[in-house]
């Protein structure tokens, strides 16, 4: 230990002089011990204090930085929202495509949308003096129609017909074995988001054909008796990874061959452009179900119309069954 007498001199420790500058630190006696006690007692209370404030500073730090950050996710959030929305619109018109060979619109023989009943949400059972009904991996369907005449706005209170094949890909009112069935086919209202919504069960693939959905738009429910009032014709997409593990369940068995030579950029109605804007979002699973869905614009300042199929008949491969016109 440091020695710390004096010679004839007055002796501190830290900062106090000591009762008994002759003797060592040790020796000061209890009053000295005690003030020594005390005296770092508030040094490390006030070290302590600093921590504690420095720590708070930092949660401060930390939390405004959290808060800054959950800003900027609900920031990225709503641009991301802005930009889909955005993109949307930007993606145009929906391509005119064939109604055809199966339209069921009385463009070419059988009209179920003369028939009563055929506004329903669930499609797939067939309705009036039909009693059959489609089974299959199910899937919800919903249609979000883009008024491009009117800067994107949603396309309230048109009338929207969707129709499609069936497991085996097979139309109803047309392919053998289903000509007196018209499931699969039905009419719904947009909302005032310009959505519909049906549900259904997953289409096959068959030969010659990507897997797809028709659909065509009116601009009020009492203009679909009218196959000609249609203000767009197109077709829907289905994704390759979604359609292969729908086509390991039994009952497609057929679609598995077939998907297999055919390719979006060789479809003869997507090839033009892989189907860039008749892809739809499809979620879920086998066991509960798909969600398929897409936005679509319709502009109408252009010429609408589905295309002839080539020739005035069914594409390749399509379903077998009557289709007179051959649309």
């Amino acid at each position: 230990m440091a020695d710390h007498r004096g010679s004839g001199r007055t002796r501190a420790y830290e900062g106090r002089p000591l009762a008994r500058p002759d003797e060592e630190i040790v020796d000061q006696g209890l009053a000295f011990d005690v003030g020594t006690l005390l005296s770092r007692r508030r040094m490390l209370t006030f070290f302590g204090l600093g921590a504690a404030a420095a720590g708070l500073a930092a949660c401060g730090s930390d939390s405004a930085g959290s808060t800054a950050a959950a800003t900027s996710g609900t920031s990225t959030s709503a641009t991301s929202a802005a930009t889909t929305s955005a993109t949307a619109t930007a993606a145009g018109e929906i391509p005119e495509e064939t109604a055809g060979p199966y339209p069921g619109d009385g463009s070419n023989g059988p009209d179920v949308l003369e028939q009563s009943g055929v506004v329903r949400s669930d499609i797939r059972s067939s309705f009036g003096d039909s009693t059959g009904t489609a089974e299959g991996v199910p899937m919800t369907l919903a249609l979000t129609v883009r008024d491009l005449a009117n800067g994107g706005s949603p396309f309230a209170g048109v009338a929207v017909y969707v129709w499609h094949c069936d497991r085996e890909g097979r139309y109803s009112l047309y392919s053998d074995g289903v000509t007196d069935q018209n499931y699969l086919r039905g009419v719904q209202v947009a909302d005032s988001a310009g959505t519909v919504r049906f549900t259904s069960v997953f289409p096959a693939c068959y030969s010659g054909r990507w897997p797809h959905v028709h659909f065509e738009v009116y601009p009020d429910q009492a203009s679909i008796t009218d196959s000609t009032k249609a203000i767009a014709t197109s077709q829907l997409a289905l994704p390759q990874d979604v359609c292969e593990k729908v086509y390991a369940q039994s009952g497609y068995e057929a679609s598995v061959t077939n998907l297999a030579q055919v390719s979006l950029n060789n479809d003869g109605v997507f090839g033009d452009d892989g189907a860039a804007t008749q892809l739809a979002t499809v979620t879920g699973d086998v066991s509960a179900g798909y969600a398929v869905s897409l936005t679509l614009g319709v502009d109408t300042s252009t010429a609408a119309g589905g295309g002839q199929v080539s020739g005035g008949g069914a594409p390749g491969g399509a379903p077998g069954g009557r289709a007179p016109g051959g649309r």
